[in-house]
């Protein structure tokens, strides 16, 4: 693996290896016998004291995914329960190589490693599931808006071609959300109640309860707020149910429904010059058109995980979900979905020759359309002349295997690959001569070696090949809607890493390469329009990610952890005809997070955090305009108090520091309009209490 730029971060990454850091998320490592199942080690733990971020549930799925040879994460629900954590910018905050700001409410830029990296809007590039089901729509275009973080018992990230379980081979992974059960909410009924700045309410009702074979848990979490720019304000209702069925030791079966009433209107983006000096000032343009984001939906998911034998398990799913969208921009787009599908997956332990393995294989499938009606804004968000009326049908199949072989004790050899196949449709009623029919085929193989230390530390290393189709976003491109026939990006990927612990320390670091073939880069034409996209020639992702927690001090006088992110990326072009070997804009090349949190044996803590992006980022593909890098200040405090009841703060900005934390991309900012830019939200205070009982 070569690196175009200086050593400097290279020798950066030898030091921390040196140091053995720690990451917060890492997923504990396993070992196993020939007889049966890897279970986790119990020796890498070095106080009695048991995590208050990892209760059981949470580090059986660090268990499992410490199988993979590859960087990924698991976030607990508990990491985030004493903060104001709206949406994946929050729980993500301290995955490195995860880029995660907020955009407006629960919407957020996601991009990991480089992925969708000049999407103006939603996401690409990543899956985005729930309890393993897909809310991302089957063509890949995703929403944030349906996922409420306090409904989700924990959060796996796979990281790249590590998201193979999900049969994807999209260039950033997966996010996977697990709905809690019955069996482990960790409560019987939570009540939580928090506000704040800019009249921002939120009130979340929870109920879990274990009947023997059947459980239930059943939240609904309302929430409100005016939001820190002008026409920010939201209302969002969510409800979920969850019911199980428990036929012996590992067999299950569970039905889980979910719906959503949002209510969300949109700030836009702005001037450089508006977003650091005035961003809460109003924007006429959005006023007068009203811009908006409206959506009900329900969603409807019949799963169950079966053991058939000591050594194999089944697993399976099928889904269903209806939405309703009612989105004015400057355009007023009315969309109707409905999306199904499902997966079945196999895993396996056992032997291969005598040399321990496991295994798993399985398929996703995933269909569904979208009936968009497009109409002109009279102003006010009113719907006027239709422009536009397609049906957009897709339909996305993948079958995968993956296989580890132990051929020593220590050594594992790894090797799958997905294969896929994609179709997109596109019925356009009001120009007939712009329908038309797009089909993608592909295989994308893996393999790796993952090397485990008696201590529970591991050091991995994988190439895997990925493809990612383009969305209906790029194949038909507003405002008035046009087919644009474009190709597949398709991308090499090599990483290595490392994992473990030792003594005082955590660490999980990962570095990686990626050359991509017709990366999809978007654009803006006009500013709060969608953005119009097109396939890049050779570009190249690469970068390190570095997660450290260091346990300083640990015993009677309480717990004092420092934990520590940073993830470079450097993302450029290779020999472009106009752009050369630019740098990719969008992503800030360097992005540093740290916390310390003091917690006192008598149920109070206190953790002051550092959010810090040294250098400016570039705007343009040509690289003549950048956005200024930052440094905010945050802090959080919270304490726990007899009958359950736990109250906490949680202040941010506390330097009032004027900040963009992402923008929209264009092609060249000396003739194209830039006004896009999202400002950072200024000085805040939430305050929460939880009831537990």
């Amino acid at each position: 693996m070569t690196f175009r730029t200086s050593t400097a971060p290279l020798a950066l990454l030898a030091a921390l290896c040196a140091a053995t850091p720690v990451f917060a998320q890492t997923a504990p490592i396993q070992t196993g016998s020939d007889e049966g199942p890897v279970t986790q080690l119990d020796s890498i733990i070095v106080t009695a004291t048991r995590n208050p971020d990892d209760p059981p549930v949470v580090a059986e799925a660090r268990a499992r995914l410490s199988r993979t040879p590859g960087a990924v994460a698991v976030v607990a629900a508990e990491s985030y329960e004493d903060r104001y954590a709206l949406a994946l910018s929050d729980t993500l905050r301290n995955v490195p190589g995860v880029f995660a700001q907020r955009r407006w409410g629960e919407e957020v830029r996601l991009s990991i490693r480089g992925s969708g990296i000049g999407q103006s809007l939603h996401l690409r590039g990543v899956l985005l599931a729930q309890d393993g089901v897909p809310i991302s729509a089957p063509d890949g275009f995703g929403d944030f808006q349906e996922l409420d973080p306090l409904i989700a018992r924990y959060t796996e990230v796979y990281k790249g071609g590590n998201a193979i379980r999900f049969g994807g081979a999209a260039l950033g992974g997966a996010v996977n959300v697990l709905t809690p059960t019955g069996r482990n909410a960790g409560h019987d009924n939570l009540l939580r109640l928090e506000g704040g700045s800019f009249a921002t309410r939120r009130a979340h009702l929870a109920v879990a309860r274990d009947y023997g074979d059947w459980d239930l848990y059943a939240a609904g979490t309302w929430s409100g707020s005016d939001g820190f720019l002008d026409h920010q304000d939201s209302d969002s209702k969510r409800l979920t149910v969850s019911a199980g069925r428990r036929f012996g030791e590992d067999r299950e079966v569970r039905l889980i429904v979910q719906a959503n009433d949002l209510d969300l209107d949109i700030s836009g983006t702005q001037s450089l010059d508006k977003a650091l000096n005035d961003p809460t000032g109003p924007d006429p343009y959005v006023r007068e058109l009203d811009f908006g984001r409206d959506v009900k939906s329900v969603r409807v998911t019949a799963q169950t995980r079966w053991r058939l034998s000591d050594s194999l398990v089944f697993e399976g799913g099928a889904y269903v979900a209806d939405k309703a969208l009612f989105h004015p921009v400057p355009v007023v787009l009315e969309n109707d979905y409905r999306f199904w599908g499902g997966f079945g997956r196999l895993d396996w332990t056992g032997q291969i020759a005598g040399l321990r393995a496991d295994a798993f294989a399985g398929v996703y499938v995933r269909t569904g359309d979208n009936d968009s009606a497009v109409f002109l804004n009279t102003g006010g968000g009113n719907p006027g002349f239709q422009i536009g009326s397609t049906l957009q049908t897709a339909t996305g199949l993948d079958a995968f295997a993956e296989g580890r072989l132990f051929v020593t004790d220590r050594l594992a050899l790894i090797g799958g690959g997905s294969w896929g196949r994609a179709e997109r449709e596109v019925d356009n009623r009001l120009a007939p001569a712009n329908s038309a029919t797009r089909d993608y085929d592909w295989f994308a193989p893996r393999v790796g070696l993952l090397w485990e230390n008696p201590d529970g530390s591991q050091v991995y290393a994988n190439v895997t090949r990925s493809v990612e189709p383009p969305t209906f976003l790029e194949l038909v491109q507003t405002p008035v809607p046009q087919f644009v026939d474009l190709d597949a990006q398709k991308a090499w990927t090599g990483e290595i890493g490392m994992r473990g612990e030792r003594g005082a320390f955590r660490y999980d670091i990962a570095a990686y390469r990626a050359h991509i073939d017709g990366e999809l880069l978007n654009y803006v034409v006009i500013p709060n329009n969608p953005a119009l996209s097109f396939n890049a020639e050779d570009t190249v992702h690469q970068g390190i990610e570095a997660g450290l927690d260091w346990r300083l001090l640990e015993g009677a006088p309480g717990r004092l952890t420092l934990r520590q992110t940073w993830t470079w990326s450097d993302f450029f072009f290779e020999g472009d005809a106009t752009y050369g070997d630019n740098q990719l804009p969008i992503i800030p090349e360097h992005a540093y997070r740290a916390e310390l949190k003091f917690e006192h044996p008598a149920g109070w803590f206190v953790a002051p955090s550092v959010e810090w992006v040294p250098n400016d980022v570039f705007v343009d593909f040509a690289n003549t305009l950048k956005y200024p890098g930052y440094t905010v200040v945050s802090l959080n405090a919270g304490v726990d108090l007899p009958g359950g009841v736990a109250i906490f703060a949680d202040l941010r900005n506390l330097t009032d520091e004027r900040y963009v934390s992402n923008a929209n991309a264009v092609t060249d900012a000396r003739v194209a309009a830039t006004d896009v830019f999202t400002p950072g939200e200024g000085r805040s205070a939430y305050v929460g209490v939880r009831l537990s009982f």
